[in-house]
């Protein structure tokens, strides 16, 4: 029985958002709709996907096209004047002087909240009600900013004690491997996904302290993981031999690798991505912890969040995107969903014959063929802003994180053809 036809869930957004008027400020230069638009406005408050299944997911079919299209027309007055209160935000928050958060994440939904509720904005009245909203949000933070991080770490003695500190941790910290085989439960846990239940191999996991063993291992010179005698490096985590003891930092700029990064661009880059600071502790409380678990397995103090990342591991080992095959259930869902992709037909031929034409996307090319290393560093960044929080990971929480993170690394390849064919236009179409 033929199967109805579909149709890019983007590509319908696109459409009917070109139709709208007035809504610029939430658009792209191209006219789609940024983003963070999609993310924050449209998904979450018009087109809601959970009351709207055949909304959902990257295809929808016909009758799934026509309801989005729907949606977002019968939101355009709204939308126009979300658009209309995010301009005032943004040239009160000039006047304002701040330069504290991203302007989209912090301000978005209170615009679209705004046009909800009051409607199209006043030039006078409006500025009133945005600097009120802008002093509201802005002295929730409580001085969780990142101007106040900086004077922290620019005082010289508050920098050379978390120094000290950081050097004590780091020699004091405990080396000793944590006894078992972990590989069989890995392996279990991994062969659950995606709609199998992982509770009981995770929670065995947790048990063992499975999580620690890997992050001390990455402390190893040696082969503890299966990607040979410097794991942490092999896995893209340190451009060292072995992880070395983060450096204070002053500045944003920096190593990327996440175990080389100083403590000031981890607190940077939770800061930055906080669309609630007031929920996080005190500067300098954020920083003494960062000390701490900096120095921990993983440089995570959670052991829920240890473990995913012990699963984590492996699952990235297992990802081929250029070759056929996956270990276990969860290695063949995101290969498959992978090599589907356009992007990566076009790698296969490059990687064995590479083209001088198509030198940007042959980088692309390079990273697919270690995979593992854009997935762990991006799994590291969402596990390490959990355990600032204090949120570890339940067990019906780990496919989705793992899942996600694939999906990102998959999507930002993606952006990164795209900008390589924008700039060569004469590169062969991937």
């Amino acid at each position: 029985m033929p199967t109805a036809p579909q149709r890019p869930r983007a590509l319908v957004i696109h459409e009917v958002w070109r139709e709208l008027r007035g809504v610029q400020a939430l658009s792209g230069p191209q006219g789609a709709p940024l983003s963070r638009t999609v993310k924050l406005i449209l998904d979450p408050l018009v087109i809601r996907p959970v009351q709207h299944p055949h909304c959902a997911g990257p295809l929808v079919t016909a009758e799934g096209a026509a309801r989005l299209t729907e949606l977002i027309r019968a939101a355009g007055a709204v939308l126009a004047d979300t658009a209309g209160w995010f301009a005032l935000f943004k040239r009160v928050r000039r006047l304002m002087r701040i330069t504290d958060g991203h302007p989209q994440d912090r301000y978005f939904q209170r615009c679209f909240e705004l046009a909800t509720t009051v409607g199209t904005p006043d030039p006078a009245a409006g500025r009133a009600t945005v600097e009120e909203a802008l002093r509201e949000m802005h002295d929730a933070s409580e001085g969780r900013t990142v101007e106040a991080l900086k004077a922290h770490l620019a005082d010289p003695d508050r920098a050379a004690e978390l120094a000290a500190r950081l050097k004590k941790s780091w020699v004091a910290r405990d080396e000793t491997p944590v006894p078992g085989d972990h590989d069989d439960l890995l392996t279990a846990v991994l062969d659950a996904f995606p709609s199998g239940d992982p509770g009981p191999g995770t929670r065995r996991l947790t048990a063992a302290r499975a999580g620690t063993a890997s992050g001390r291992a990455l402390w190893a010179v040696r082969d503890a993981l299966g990607a040979g005698p410097h794991p942490a490096r092999e896995l893209g985590l340190t451009a060292h031999d072995v992880p070395v003891v983060p450096s204070p930092g002053a500045s944003s700029s920096g190593p990327a690798e996440p175990f080389d990064r100083t403590v000031y661009q981890r607190i940077f880059t939770v800061l930055r991505t906080s669309a609630d600071r007031a929920e996080l502790p005190p500067v300098a409380e954020l920083v003494a912890a960062e000390a701490v678990r900096a120095c921990e397995p993983w440089a995570l103090s959670d052991e829920t969040l240890r473990v995913v990342a012990a699963v984590g591991v492996r699952l990235a080992l297992g990802l081929r995107p250029l070759e056929t095959g996956g270990e276990t259930a969860a290695h063949r869902a995101v290969n498959a969903r992978w090599r589907r992709e356009a992007y990566v037909l076009r790698a296969r031929r490059l990687s064995l014959a590479p083209e001088p034409a198509a030198e940007p996307l042959t980088r692309v090319a390079g990273e697919l063929a270690r995979p593992w290393r854009a997935y762990l560093r991006r799994l590291w960044a969402r596990l390490h802003g959990r355990d600032v929080r204090g949120l570890g990971v339940h067990d019906t929480e780990l496919w989705d994180l793992l899942d996600g993170v694939a999906r990102s690394v998959i999507l930002d390849h993606r952006d990164q053809v795209r900008r390589a064919l924008s700039v060569h236009e004469t590169s062969p179409a991937w």
